[in-house]
């Protein structure tokens, strides 16, 4: 995804709290951008949350987070979210270790 080619691209930056670790958390965020065609990645954070990055146009990452909501219900208690623009800098979406 070249985000020069199409400027109306953004990049979301979250940050998912509550139990979401040890419940496929990576793997379900990463099936659902894969999916929905977004590039980024996903990681488990020291403190027990779990931190995204993912890009694509403003309907897709909606669509996303929406999924992913509805997918892990009571799992996910708090998602801390920012905007920036794409870099288009990833060429698919991974799982970091």
């Amino acid at each position: 995804m070249n985000a020069e080619a199409n400027p109306e691209l953004r990049r979301l930056r979250a940050i998912l709290s509550g139990r979401v670790q040890g419940v496929g958390m990576r793997m379900t965020v990463a099936a659902l951008a894969e999916k929905l065609g977004l590039t980024g990645w996903v990681t488990n954070l020291p403190d027990g949350r779990v931190e995204l990055v993912a890009e694509g146009s403003p309907r897709k990452l909606d669509e996303f987070l929406f999924d992913l909501q509805r997918q892990m219900p009571g799992y996910i208690r708090g998602v801390e979210r920012s905007w920036e623009p794409a870099s288009g800098e990833w060429a698919a979406f991974s799982i970091r270790h």
